[in-house]
Parts: structure tokens; sequence; C-alpha cells
């Protein structure tokens, strides 16, 4: 069963870019300055969709870019 992105906990760093349209390097800086949440799973790096989400709400798009 598939979710709507905006309805999943979290997305992978791909994912995220993918549905941003934020490169790697962007999504790393955004985590790296605390404006964007994740988890570790072993190696692996989550991003938390809520956090996603509100990096990208208007008022936080021109922090971003």
């Amino acid at each position: 069963m598939m979710f709507p992105f905006s309805e999943r906990v979290t997305c992978t760093v791909s994912e995220a870019c993918a549905a941003s349209g934020l490169g790697r390097t962007k999504i790393y800086e955004v985590l790296a300055d605390g404006r964007l949440e994740s988890i570790r799973v072993d190696r692996r790096r989550l991003i938390v969709v809520t956090s996603l989400l509100k990096l990208l709400e208007p008022e936080q798009r021109s922090d971003a870019a």
C-alpha cells in the first residue's frame, strides 16, 4: 500500500530531492544547519517528511535557495 508523499513519515534523500527539486548538496546543507530533520537507521539517513514540507512552505523558500 502506497501512501501519498505528504502522509509518509520519512523519505530517502533521493526521494526528498525528487519531491523538492533541491539537489543532494542543498539537502545536506539544510540538514547540517538544522532546518531539515532526519533520523539514522544503521547507515541509512531518512528525512522527516513534515520537516521537508515545512522547509518548502512559501515563507521558508527564500531561505532554502
